[in-house]
């Protein structure tokens, strides 16, 4: 996918990056830990085509070609014991995601395989073990993607649903990185002519500012524009909620398990079983959501600890993105269906033992029939809740910023445009605006990494997880 992702212009970082970047060879696991069918592990650097030699022997290091699936017999290069017969891959840099030589191995998912291969690659002279997101920080540094890129691989791996997700991509395709170069050369531009006037400024005639206003604010509206889409990942990262409430007994907990499609919460004929409200997640088209089966809500409490699970049902649904009222479709619907219900969906229920009619007090929301014990309206239900909690992204133009970072250097670069328009309508002096422009030009290239600190870097790939 990286190799997709290359640039004509390789970004210009501080000395000191490249003075303090670590070349030696690097390995980490790329799934996660427990039992699997197969595990990944990756490996970067170039001691690589000696850790291929050192596993699988002289004539596979030999015969090594990229981008080749191998089959071999990987052995400790110690004991000469076997550690898995398994698949490996070669990618030759600059054509791999690292820009590096990288080896990718994908033996048995067993832990105790996956634990023995990267004690022995490890134990090669010149490898060591990946800190989180190097590979990906060692594939910005190597030119193979800029920054905002690199940040987005976070995004695409921890997408809570598909809006977001396609989001991510369109970051890591460089949509993003596209708009910030344009703004980047508008400045550029600018910066040139004003740094032209102020060379020569002793010898010709007051520089001529008619149309400099407008370009400042049309470059001011494009990083606004870019400002107003941010979208904080702590809101983002937050699960759409749904729950189900209504009387004792009108099928919550079935509904749940139907919905699932897996005995995940206790269900029983007896009225008020579930005394305190389960949380769960359930996958639909758009993404994760968290489904919330509440205790049963009553006229009158049976007892105290009836009152208080009453008491925290109604807690949860304030709480709701959307509420689900549950009733018996058997039952009395005088007693099942509140007065005035501030349910955005009812639900009845067993309808394989008894049909419905709508109820006129619930004209003003969705209703439909459902049964847990044949899925009828199943279907229909999570559609329902898929449309409410997961807005349409028709316009796959559109792209939002996620990042706290990007956020702060477009916020420097809009005052520093700001203070330059200040300067064109009251003291239009060369030297003031040519100095604005490379600071709203500086802002900006830091947002793609042009121009980084070690710092930042850090900052950035220590949340990222071992193996990317």
């Amino acid at each position: 996918m990286a190799d997709q992702v290359r640039h004509d212009v390789v970004p210009v970082y501080f000395f000191s990056i490249i003075e303090i970047m670590d070349s030696r060879t690097i390995v980490a696991p790329m799934t996660p830990a427990g039992v699997s069918a197969v595990a990944a592990i990756r490996v970067s650097g170039p001691q690589v085509r000696d850790v291929v030699r050192r596993l699988f022997g002289d004539k596979p290091a030999e015969a090594l070609e990229p981008r080749r699936a191998n089959l071999g017999t990987a052995r400790d290069p110690q004991t000469g014991k076997v550690l898995d017969s398994l698949l490996y891959l070669f990618f030759e840099g600059p054509g791999s995601y690292t820009g590096e030589d990288v080896l990718e191995l994908y033996p048995h998912g067993n832990p105790l395989i996956v634990r023995d291969l990267l004690q022995a690659i490890r134990g090669i002279e010149g490898v060591r073990l990946a800190e989180p997101g190097e590979f990906t920080r060692r594939a910005f540094l190597n030119g193979k993607m800029d920054l905002t890129q690199a940040e987005s691989v976070a995004d695409v791996i921890h997408s809570a649903n598909r809006a977001e997700l396609e989001n991510a991509h369109r970051l890591l395709s460089g949509a993003l990185s596209k708009k910030i170069a344009a703004l980047t050369a508008q400045v550029k531009d600018i910066s040139a002519r004003l740094e032209l006037d102020v060379d020569f400024a002793e010898e010709e005639a007051d520089p001529d500012f008619a149309g400099w206003e407008q370009r400042f604010v049309s470059i001011r509206q494009s990083i606004q524009q870019i400002l107003d889409s941010f979208h904080g990942k702590a809101s983002l990262s937050k699960l759409p909620l749904a729950v189900l409430y209504g009387a004792p007994n009108a099928g919550k907990s079935s509904l749940v398990n139907a919905l699932l499609g897996e005995d995940r919460v206790l269900v029983s004929n007896v009225p008020g079983t579930t005394r305190d409200f389960v949380e769960v997640r359930l996958f639909l088209p758009g993404g994760e959501i968290r489904l919330v089966d509440t205790a049963g809500i009553a006229d009158r409490a049976a007892d105290e600890l009836d009152a208080l699970s009453m008491k925290k049902s109604r807690e949860v649904l304030e709480e709701a993105d959307l509420k689900i009222l549950v009733v018996d479709g058997a039952a009395n619907l005088e007693k099942e269906m509140p007065a005035e219900s501030s349910a955005d969906v009812t639900v009845f229920s067993k309808c394989d033992l008894h049909k419905t009619a709508p109820c006129e007090n619930g004209a003003a929301h969705l209703q439909l029939q459902v049964s847990s014990k044949t899925g009828e309206g199943l279907a229909e239900l999570k559609n329902i809740m898929n449309t409410a909690l997961f807005k349409d992204n028709g316009n796959t133009e559109d792209l939002w910023i996620t990042s706290e970072r990007e956020k702060a250097c477009l916020e420097d670069a809009l005052a520093g445009v700001d203070r330059a328009l200040e300067l064109v309508r009251k003291n239009p002096a060369v030297e003031l605006l040519a100095f604005e422009m490379q600071v709203v030009r500086r802002a900006l290239q830091s947002i793609t990494g042009e121009i980084s600190s070690e710092d930042i870097l850090q900052s950035i790939f220590a949340g990222f997880c071992i193996g990317k």
